[in-house]
This record gives structure tokens, C-alpha cells and sequence, in this order.
């Protein structure tokens, strides 16, 4: 109900959603049906890549190649050219999928949580290894283990997760959204996240109040379920204080549930909880009390290489796999952006300017890179948030920018570079004053290997959204528009 489209009334009201959470295939189906209801497909161009796109005059040279042209499935290159490009490549869309010694050796199936078959996968029967314990290794790893002889978890580094608590969306509670679905976006759109307004960040902080109501706040969160967790004060994420309780509560919970005291000791982070993305789960520390499930931390025995057979990890330890599946994250905010080819005014390569960092103005557009918008970039609020609202606001930003355009008979906008370095500052200063820098996460890009270290999202959403309607309302004020 929140995670969905707001820009029709119609829609909100005719899509039934089925469970708090929807799985894969619903959510498959709502886009399907947006596409359809909304004639979206004649205007789509399927099984494409964007391989390249080229500043050259007053436009934009797209070079693309369809995976389903040339000879023998060759992909041939189609060059069309636009006025205007919008970067709606998605902030975790391209896989990271690490090198590690020896790894091409290894005889059996590998999978990455990333690119994983439509069909799906059966490992009834088999000895699989989980590389990673992020947000998709922590959802996988329960209904792997559910299937498989024997489950091993290769754990770098535990990472906190608080329930789900899915379940189906009684028809009442569908109905009192609905009754009113106007404002329940708008109490939303009023959250840091873009999420929640039915849930508000609790008043005080958590060294505000006694033992008892600090706990009785956070249990009331964590039988609740899902990301607000963090909501229950409103310091959590800014006094070291505040948020080491709330973490002393998660490891308390860890410890409650892993009936092995070594293996709970392992799955507990001690680094702040928040500044890595939280985690949300369906019995994913449950599991671990399962006798076909377990755990090695790469920190005491790390991955020395593989084999035919599997992996060789500590002292020479051969642990032998039917399957591996790597649930090592994605190439975050950057990654799908940086894997094309852009070029901008004087054949200025994207990937040369952000060589130390991406940088950009309001996380939506490049000087040196007329006409070029992104949707959901770094320096902009995007992972932080709900993601569907701060894509729609985009779409809706640039929308309009392009409408002011045409009425202007202007041909070109551009990021001033002042106005674009005052952003990145600000957008620094910002998260400064948080504790999301205080370890190192894919919010960095610290799980990419040479990836510069800096922090891609902003901190809080309604300053954002007003920020970019005070640009817009003094005629796009930042920008250059000829």
C-alpha cells in the first residue's frame, strides 16, 4: 500500500495488494498491469542495453544493442538520438559479483542473488554455500536452508535485521487506506523516509526516558516489524548514545533466539546500527538453530580459495558444495550509471569526473552534461527513503522542467558547477551530522573494491522536496538555461 504508485487515483483504488510485503511475482504482476492499463509497452524498447551515449551538437547520440538482433543472437548497435536523457537506471541494479582466487574452478552451480533465474531454483538435496549476509543474503538464507541437505553461511560481517512480521492485508485495514489515500501520502510524504506517517518517530530520544519505557518502546517496534524500528526515538541515528542502546536491545534479541551462545556471539554486529542499510527478515537468526545450517566468519577463517570441489577457507579447511550462491550486493548508486559509456560537452567522460566521487546537482543532473537527468542519484535522499516516492518526485521534477522548457523555447539546462559544489557540500555537511559515516557500507561504496569513499544518499526527504521546488520557482535557479 505504500510501496506503490500515487500519480492515479484510479489505480490506488482498482490494485488489491495481498500481504504487507508483496513477493516477486505480484509485484511483477502490478507492473505489468501499470504498463498495460496506461499503454506503457509501445513506448519500451525490451531486452536493450544502453551502451553509450555521446554529447555531440545540440543532442544526445544513444547507442543501444538488443540482445535479440544480429545474427546467431550477435548484438547489433542501434544509434538513435534525443534531446534529452533521463538516467532511470535504478540505484541497485548492477550486481557486484567479486573475483576471488581461483572461483572460475569450482564444478558446481554458482547463482548471485542479483541475477537470479526466473524460473527459480530448487536445492532439494544439495550442499550449498550463502557468500554474503547483506539484505538478500539475510532473506535467502531461510528458505535455502529449508531446501537444502546442509546450508553454510560465509559471513563476513553480521549485519542487524529486525523481523518483517509479513502478513495478509486484512480487508478492513485495505479499506481504511483507500478511504483516505490522499492523506495517507501526504503523512508520509512529511517522514524522513517518505514512509511511516502512520507510525511517527517517537518524541524523545532514547536516553530521555527510563530503562523500562525504552524497552517497552523498542519491543513494541520489533513486534511491529519492518524499518520504522529505528523510528521508536529520534536521536537514534545522530547520539552514539541513544543508538548503542538500541543496539544492546538487537543483540539481547540475537542472543535470546540463537541458542548457541558462539554462533549468536558471531551473528552479532558491533558497529552502529543504521549506518549500514537495516535489514528486515523472516527467521533469519531462527535458522541458525536449524542441525543443517552453518556458520563461518571470514573474519576468524576467511575464503583462502576455491577448488573443483568448493572452497578452502582458515587452515586449509576444504568445505565441498553442489551450489554457490553469492549474495554480494550490488555496485550501489554509481554502478548501472558508470557502466555506460557517457560523454558529455568535449568529450568529457562521466566516469573521468566522478573518478574521486560522484558529484552532481540535487542528485539529478552533471555540469558538462547538457540535457543528461538522473532519476534517484547519489545526492539525492533515493535508498534512505521509500524508493516508488522519491522516483515519482523525480519523474514529476523533470516533467516539469521539461514542460518549462518547451514553453521557453529553451533547447539546453545545465548544472552550474558552483551551484553543483555547493550541493555536494551540502549534501556532505549533512550526512556529517548523522551517524551513517561512522562505518563502512555500500552507502560509501565500501563494499566495491577501489570505489572511492563517499557518501551517495542525503539524509531527509521534505527538506529535499523543497529544496528542489524552491530551484524549479526561481526558474531553476542552479542551472543554466539557454
Amino acid at each position: 500500500l505504500e510501496y506503490s504508485y500515487q500519480f492515479s487515483e484510479e489505480l490506488q483504488q482498482e490494485w488489491e495488494w495481498s500481504e504487507k510485503y508483496a513477493t516477486q511475482p505480484e509485484i511483477l504482476r502490478y507492473a505489468e498491469h501499470v504498463a498495460d492499463r496506461f499503454d506503457l509497452r509501445r513506448d519500451i524498447s525490451f531486452d536493450t542495453t544502453v551502451t553509450s551515449l555521446t554529447w555531440q551538437g545540440e543532442s544526445w547520440h544513444v547507442a543501444t544493442t538488443a540482445s535479440t538482433s544480429g545474427v546467431d543472437g550477435d548484438a547489433a548497435t542501434t544509434v538513435t538520438t534525443a534531446r534529452f536523457v533521463v538516467l532511470a537506471t535504478g540505484c541497485l541494479s548492477a550486481a557486484n559479483v567479486p573475483r576471488f582466487t581461483d572461483d572460475r574452478l569450482f564444478a558446481g552451480r554458482t547463482y548471485h542473488t542479483g541475477n537470479w533465474p526466473h524460473e527459480g531454483v530448487d536445492f532439494t538435496g544439495q550442499r550449498v554455500a550463502v557468500i554474503g549476509t547483506g539484505s538478500s543474503g539475510i532473506q535467502s538464507v531461510p528458505v535455502i536452508a529449508s531446501q537444502a541437505a546442509h546450508l553454510t553461511v560465509l559471513q563476513r560481517t553480521p549485519a542487524y535485521s529486525v523481523p518483517a512480521r509479513n502478513q495478509p492485508l486484512s480487508p478492513d485495514y485495505v479499506a481504511s487506506i483507500k478511504a483516505n489515500y490522499g492523506e495517507f501520502r501526504r503523512k508520509n510524504s512529511l517522514t524522513r523516509a517518505a514512509l511511516g506517517g502512520d507510525t511517527p518517530t517517537g518524541p524523545h530520544g532514547a536516553c530521555e526516558v527510563s530503562d523500562d519505557e525504552r524497552r517497552a518502546a523498542l519491543e513494541a517496534r520489533w513486534q511491529k516489524g519492518g524499518l520504522l524500528f529505528l523510528g521508536a526515538f529520534n536521536d537514534a541515528l545522530t547520539n552514539p548514545e541513544s543508538n548503542r542502546l538500541i543496539a544492546d536491545f538487537v543483540r539481547d534479541k540475537i542472543r535470546q533466539t540463537v541458542r548457541d551462545p558462539e554462533i549468536a556471539r558471531r551473528l552479532s554486529p558491533d558497529s552502529v546500527i543504521g549506518c549500514k542499510r537495516l535489514c528486515v527478515d523472516t527467521d533469519y537468526y531462527e535458522t541458525f538453530n536449524r542441525s543443517n545450517v552453518s556458520l563461518i566468519d571470514l573474519r576468524e577463517t576467511p575464503i583462502e580459495r576455491f577448488t573443483r570441489r568448493g572452497i578452502i577457507v582458515g587452515d586449509a579447511t576444504e568445505l565441498d558444495f553442489d551450489a554457490i550462491v553469492f549474495a554480494t550486493g550490488f555496485d550501489a548508486m554509481t554502478g548501472a550509471i558508470s557502466n555506460i559509456d557517457i560523454r558529455g560537452r568535449d568529450n568529457l567522460r562521466l566516469r573521468d569526473v566522478w573518478s574521486e566521487g560522484p558529484v552532481n546537482y540535487l542528485g539529478l543532473a552533471v555540469h558538462g552534461f547538457p540535457n543528461l537527468f538522473m532519476i534517484t542519484g547519489p545526492g539525492s535522499p533515493s535508498v534512505l527513503t521509500n524508493m516508488i516516492v522519491s522516483i515519482q518526485h523525480h519523474v514529476e521534477w523533470i516533467t516539469d522542467c521539461l514542460a518549462h522548457l518547451r514553453r521557453e523555447s529553451s533547447s539546453t539546462i545545465e548544472a552550474d558547477p558552483s551551484a553543483q559544489a555547493e550541493w555536494v557540500q551540502h549534501v556532505n555537511t549533512i550526512a556529517g551530522m548523522t551517524l551513517y559515516t561512522s562505518c563502512s557500507s555500500w552507502y560509501l561504496g565500501a563494499n566495491m573494491y577501489g570505489k572511492p569513499r563517499v557518501f551517495m544518499p542525503l539524509p531527509g526527504f521534505p527538506a529535499y522536496v523543497q529544496r528542489c521546488t524552491d530551484v524549479a520557482q526561481h526558474h531553476y535557479q542552479g542551472f543554466h538555461v539557454r
